[in-house]
């Protein structure tokens, strides 16, 4: 049973928008107009309570003209150096627009590594999560300056289907040049519009290689392997035409797209991969006053600790035991070993004194934490 979700009703969406739909690719030139009436959209949701973040391409696109780039296939480095050109262009445009309603912009620049490498993953997550908590709205796009071919995404879709997933985002919006996934090319004779998926199947993968039309470097393919990405991480996906204006109003108010629904919730998902999926490097051992505290649905504090044993850095996954030496739970450790001992036993007040940093006040967040058997 697919865990039904609708925009609306999101508590944190990503947006991801294409350089087709940002850029007129006739003229190089932005379109305005549409961007503002998306950043209208994006306005609506953080009334409603969400956090918004977008995926946004368009850096080569705006880049490319100011350079001259005739060409249709540029070369690496062309590449890149019209990213770094229109980097500031497209930062800029999301910042005025976003400004008109009262929203603040934040540029975040990501590459591969970002999202693949365990301590770079978390530093990112924990920079993004902290520019949500101030209220404002990350525009995150491939760093295409220094991007390889080797390690580059290649496709937006990928870039924001791994940032819902590291920031536990619940609805990822794509919007594209057509209104979702269609059983063949939409134009050709016989296509069907698919408005709901809850599995990729084989078939449905097939309908993706047949049905790709975008003028980016994705397509419907790429979709739907964003789409299993998000899936995989709870968070539903919704691909929808873009070609309009306030198009996420528009899947709102019921315009045709194809939604793929997840088997769980984003927390469900990510408590069930901490369980399940990671082994544990080190060993925490607690007090019963820990003990009862985590049962009862809280973090775990450096004061509650005991003993701490194992090899493990900071976002490594470590079992959590109680005086009889039985586990009790897992999750991920916010310290390095050396520093998770020199503050165990100690309360969260003398965590900077004793480390010669601020970091955070739980060992082990409750987001981070499953209790065994649950």
């Amino acid at each position: 049973m697919s865990f039904e979700l609708k925009i609306e009703t999101a508590k944190r969406v990503v947006v991801k928008i294409g350089s087709a739909l940002l850029v007129d690719m006739s003229t190089g030139t932005l379109r305005e107009d549409w961007l503002n009436s998306l950043a209208s959209d994006l306005a609506a949701l953080k009334a409603g309570g969400a956090d918004v973040l977008i995926v946004s391409s368009g850096a080569i696109a705006l880049g490319r003209r100011v350079l001259g780039f005739k060409q249709t296939r540029l070369k690496l480095e062309e590449s890149q150096a019209a990213a770094a050109v229109g980097q500031v262009a497209l930062a800029h445009a999301w910042q005025k627009a976003l400004d008109t309603q009262k929203l603040i912009a934040a540029q975040v620049l990501l590459t591969l590594n970002d999202t693949e490498e365990r301590r770079r993953y978390l530093n990112a997550r924990s920079t993004i999560t902290a520019l949500l908590a101030r209220g404002a709205v990350p525009v995150i796009n491939e760093n295409d300056t220094v991007a390889t071919t080797e390690i580059r995404y290649g496709d937006n879709d990928r870039l924001a289907a791994r940032v819902a997933s590291m920031i536990s985002a619940d609805c990822l919006v794509v919007l594209s040049d057509v209104d979702g996934l269609y059983t063949k090319a939409p134009d050709a004779e016989g296509a069907q519009h698919i408005g709901h998926v809850t599995e990729i199947t084989p078939a449905i993968a097939g309908m993706a290689g047949q049905s790709a039309t975008d003028v980016g470097t994705g397509g419907m393919e790429t979709k739907v392997k964003a789409a299993r990405i998000a899936m995989e991480a709870g968070a539903a996906m919704v691909i929808a035409s873009g070609r309009v204006h306030n198009p996420i109003a528009q899947v709102i108010g019921g315009a045709r797209c194809t939604w793929f629904q997840p088997g769980a919730s984003p927390q469900a998902a990510r408590k069930r991969w901490i369980a399940g999926t990671l082994d544990p490097l080190g060993r925490l051992t607690v007090d019963d006053g820990a003990f009862k505290a985590l049962t009862a649905g809280r973090s775990l504090l450096p004061a509650g600790v005991v003993r701490v044993e194992g090899r493990f850095a900071k976002g490594d996954a470590v079992a959590i035991v109680n005086g009889a030496n039985e586990e009790i739970a897992r999750g991920l450790v916010a310290y390095d070993v050396e520093d998770a001992a020199k503050i165990a036993g100690r309360k969260s007040a003398e965590i900077e004194a004793v480390l010669g940093y601020r970091g955070r006040d739980e060992l082990i967040h409750r987001d981070d934490l499953v209790l065994k058997g649950t």
